[in-house]
C-alpha cells in the first residue's frame, strides 16, 4: 500500500477512535455530543480571511456548517495522519510505535488551544469557558486518543 494511503487511512482510524471516545464520555460521563456545527460556520468564514471571531455564534451562519464542520473534522485528522508520515518516514509503517503518534497527538493540541479555540471565541485554551481546566484535560486526553487511533490503525496495517 502506497505511504499516502496508509497516511491517510491512520488519520481517518485516528479521528474514528476519537470520535468513538466522545461517544463513551457522552454514555458514560455525561459530556454533552461535539457539535460539529460552530465548527463549520467557522470554516466557512475562513474563506473570507476572517480566522478569529469574538463569539462564533454570532458570526454570519451557513446552511451547512454541521456537515462542514464533520467534514473539517475528519480532514484535519487526515492532514495530521499525512503529518505523521513524513516526520515518520514509510519505514516506521513496517515496525510501527506509538511515541511518534503520541507526540503529534500532543502538538497537535496547540492547533485547537491557539487557533480553533480562540477563532471561535472561547479564548486561548478555553480561557473564556468557566469550565477552562476541564476542557484543556479533555482535549489532552483526546489528542491522547487520537495518537492511540493513528498507532493502532498503523498497526493494524503493518
Amino acid at each position: 500500500m502506497d505511504v499516502l494511503v496508509k497516511a491517510i487511512a491512520i488519520g481517518i482510524g485516528a479521528t474514528i477512535l476519537m470520535d468513538i471516545w466522545a461517544i463513551v464520555l457522552t454514555a458514560v460521563f455525561g459530556r454533552p455530543k461535539p457539535n460539529w456545527a460552530p465548527v463549520g460556520r467557522w470554516f466557512w468564514h475562513l474563506k473570507n480571511g476572517t480566522v478569529f471571531h469574538g463569539d462564533i455564534g454570532k458570526a454570519e451562519p451557513y446552511a451547512h456548517e454541521r456537515a462542514l464542520g464533520w467534514i473539517g473534522h475528519y480532514a484535519v485528522g487526515i492532514l495530521y495522519g499525512i503529518i505523521l508520515a513524513v516526520i515518520v518516514g514509510p519505514g516506521w509503517f513496517a515496525a510501527p510505535t506509538f511515541l511518534p503518534a503520541f507526540i503529534l497527538g500532543i502538538v497537535t493540541v496547540g492547533a485547537g488551544w491557539f487557533l480553533l479555540q480562540p477563532g471561535l471565541g472561547i479564548g486561548v485554551a478555553a480561557s473564556k469557558l468557566p469550565d477552562a481546566g476541564t476542557v484543556r484535560a479533555l482535549n489532552l486526553v483526546a489528542h491522547t486518543v487520537f495518537a492511540a487511533g493513528l498507532y493502532g490503525t498503523a498497526l493494524v496495517l503493518s
